[in-house]
């Protein structure tokens, strides 16, 4: 008895039974107001960034190159000339230069970028921003290469077109899009395939639960047995070969560590070290096991019961999507903002009549020509200002956008996790199965969360937030000294860097419980976070054990979906699967793993997104459980909530109220 009070008193008191508490609370007010408020100012905030950087942002610099006169290349007047060429290149740059260079396979898929590469690697002078690039837009093709001074138009459009050829960009480009246009309504077929073995696996866990668990546990078991067995005998054998250690000495060859009887006696001791603990974990944790169990087969059940909570994972893909576009939108507006710049400029400044001329000074481009006593005189495009308000400030808004995209992401998430809390516990509270359950569970839940507790998300989400910016902070300065580090200092980053991902993992597991709490109880982050805590060290066995069987038990399934749908794709894909039928019939494709891929990848999407609502079912219950074993004793005027199973398996029982017959 002393040693649970003791416990109590750290992990706090059991839940107390309360006469009114039907599920999740109705009647309940806004939490974390202040946190909540600010989450509105900074997404005011990131939109006022979101106008600036499209008032004087322009994504064209990066799509469109410009010419002397400023004019983009591709499009408006110069659409048919999409091709920017530098004149002045060839003052430093022999005919034979550019055959070898394009023959070498310099890494350009474009005319224009074999042009800048040429220039920055043989023409550096020209990169100083006092020495603007001549250069007009041509469509470029052999017959409209202009006639250079020195340079024949035949030898460039040979350097160019031997380039081209041996990278043949464009063929590959022309091959993908025909074997998409070809196998789109397969790859869709496949997905289709994913979603129903998803569903079918979290419908079946409900009959198959239990021999499913029971059949991964002895695989586990017999693979670690077998490993044993080859140990031994591999150990066996160079043992009476006299194979040491000690004749090989120390090696960076680490095959040839397998000759040696020392490694396969290591490997046998920590394979029979893992099989030892696990069978004292199934001997002594066998009962927990069979509580997991029957959690995953009551998580079943409530997914059956609430079908469209396998779908709101979709909204939550949608909502992630559009804080993602948004960012990188922002971000290419606020990369590419500032005006261009014009600069006088003439090609010798050295003549006659161009001494006075202010070179390299500021001028208007819709003057010219330009009347100068000074031969050549230009006013020509230089670069954009970085002098204005926004262009002084783009690092931080940069920062800001970052900062805004973390913290959008992790909200939409926090979302997705409270609303189908709510709607599973609503589940659960649920006396009488289905009778009780509330018409829309889900769409209830998720008004109640948005109403209420945008502010306690808004919190949780802005805590992970700042450790994730950390880890970012901390791998650029690691990328950018990772050459100049000592082994010492190395050592340092390293353990720097474990210890934010360990404190980004226990936030996220603490936020997760958190916010099952918030959408049960409807109280704020740090109240709901504590009791979470302590709800769950009071039960600390229990945790482990569902979180090893649940993970276990969805790895497989991720494993099952996502293989069978890649084994289906190759088979289907590579022709291999005949006998369909003449209106079923594989596609005849140029690269076969290119819809495989896209297949497997899908799958994988799919299969997370039911399986993460299924895993969030499990934790709810699981917390609902715990609750309700410390709420109740199974009286008339306190009666269980949890499954028949569950009873069964705990020993426990409802007591039925005198009159009724029914077996509670």
């Amino acid at each position: 008895m002393g040693g649970k009070q003791d416990q109590n008193e750290v992990y706090g008191k059991p839940a107390k039974y309360d006469p009114s508490f039907r599920g999740p609370i109705k009647n309940r007010s806004c939490t974390d107001i202040i946190c909540c408020v600010l989450f509105f100012l900074f997404i005011l905030g990131y939109i006022a960034v979101g106008l600036v950087a499209w008032v004087y942002g322009d994504p064209q610099q990066v799509l469109y190159p410009r010419n002397s006169t400023g004019a983009y290349c591709g499009i408006g007047e110069n659409k048919d000339k999409p091709y920017l060429l530098y004149f002045n290149i060839f003052s430093c740059v022999l005919t034979t230069n550019i055959i070898t260079i394009a023959q070498n396979g310099l890494a350009c898929s474009t005319p224009q970028q074999v042009l800048q590469s040429l220039r920055q690697e043989l023409c550096p002078s020209f990169l100083l921003p006092s020495t603007p690039a001549l250069g007009r837009c041509f469509p470029w093709s052999n017959s409209t290469v202009p006639e250079l001074p020195g340079i024949s138009n035949t030898s460039i459009a040979q350097g160019i077109s031997g380039l081209l050829d041996s990278l043949n960009a464009r063929d590959i480009s022309v091959k993908i899009f025909e074997d998409f246009a070809q196998s789109w309504y397969w790859i869709l077929i496949a997905l289709g395939v994913a979603l129903v073995l998803s569903l079918l696996f979290i419908l079946l866990l409900r009959l198959v639960a239990g021999p499913l668990v029971f059949v991964l546990i002895i695989g586990v078991l017999g693979v670690l047995a077998y490993g044993i067995y080859h140990s031994w005998e591999e150990y066996r054998v160079l043992r009476d070969k006299g194979a040491s250690i000690s004749q090989l000495g120390f090696t960076t060859n680490l095959s040839a560590y397998s000759s040696v009887q020392e490694t396969w006696l290591a490997a046998l001791i920590v394979l029979a070290v893992l099989e030892g603990i696990l069978l004292l974990v199934l001997i002594f944790l066998r009962q927990r096991i069979r509580i997991a169990i029957a959690l995953l087969e009551e998580a079943s059940r409530a997914v059956g019961q609430m079908m469209s909570t396998m779908f709101y994972p979709l909204f939550t893909f949608v909502l992630l999507l559009v804080c993602i576009a948004y960012w990188a939108m922002t971000a290419l507006y606020l990369a590419t903002s500032g005006q261009p710049q014009y600069v006088f400029w003439a090609p010798n400044i050295s003549l006659s009549g161009c001494e006075n001329v202010p070179m390299n000074t500021s001028c208007n481009p819709m003057d010219q020509p330009v009347n100068s006593s000074c031969p050549g005189l230009m006013c020509v495009f230089q670069g954009y200002l970085s002098t204005g308000l926004v262009q002084r400030s783009l690092f931080n808004l940069q920062i800001y956008g970052v900062l805004g995209l973390f913290w959008t992401i992790n909200w939409v998430l926090a979302l997705g996790q409270c609303v189908l809390a709510g709607a599973f516990a609503s589940f659960y509270w649920a006396f009488h199965k289905p009778r009780d359950i509330p018409t829309f569970p889900l769409s209830s839940a998720f008004m109640r969360t948005l109403r209420y507790h945008t502010g306690s998300l808004a919190f949780g989400a802005l805590i992970l937030t700042l450790v994730q910016i950390a880890r970012v902070i901390l791998e650029y300065i690691d990328n950018k000294l990772r050459g100049s580090q000592n082994p010492v200092a190395r050592c340092i980053m390293c353990c720097f860097k474990c210890c934010l991902w360990c404190l980004e993992k226990f936030i996220k597991f603490l936020n997760r419980n958190a916010y099952i709490m918030i959408a049960i109880y409807g109280k704020n982050f740090c109240v709901s976070a504590k009791n979470a805590f302590m709800l769950l060290m009071r039960n600390v066995v229990r945790v482990v054990v569902l979180d090893k069987v649940t993970d276990l038990l969805l790895f497989f399934g991720k494993l099952l979906v996502v293989g069978g749908v890649g084994v289906l794709s190759f088979f289907f894909f590579t022709g291999r699967i005949q006998g369909l039928g003449k209106d079923i019939e594989s596609p005849q494709l140029n690269y076969y793993w290119l819809p495989m891929m896209t297949s497997i990848l899908g799958a994988y999407v799919i299969a997370n997104g039911f399986f993460s609502v299924f895993g969030m079912c499990v934790d709810t219950l699981f917390l609902c459980f715990l609750e309700d074993l410390e709420r109740n004793d199974g009286s008339v005027d306190r009666p269980y909530y949890m499954s028949k199973a569950l009873l069964k398996i705990l020993g426990k029982k409802n007591e039925v109220p005198p009159g009724d017959k029914r077996k509670k």
